[in-house]
């Protein structure tokens, strides 16, 4: 879920930019996920082949209607968050 709010924040992120927005998460654990979420069908991965190499992730419309379906939930759990917080 996280993974897949974080990209439709920004549209289109390469991977170390996913990686910043994601604090705490591993580069191993981060590709795996991507991976599932790719062969899920839910991202798309962009390859250019230029020098260094560019990958870039965005939501695929399936990845956009999970992300609808879910966006209520997210937001109860960060209303959550912020009233366990006071």
């Amino acid at each position: 879920m996280v993974i897949i709010g974080t990209i439709s924040n920004f549209e289109k992120l390469r991977f170390n930019e996913l990686l910043k927005n994601l604090n705490g998460i591993s580069p191993k654990t981060l590709s795996d996920r991507l991976k599932e979420l790719s062969e899920a069908g839910l991202i798309k991965r962009e390859y250019f082949p230029e020098i260094p190499p560019k990958v870039e992730y965005s939501l695929t419309q399936d990845g956009v209607d999970v992300r609808d379906a879910i966006m209520p939930l997210m937001e109860w759990a960060h209303k959550k968050s912020l009233e366990n917080n006071k």
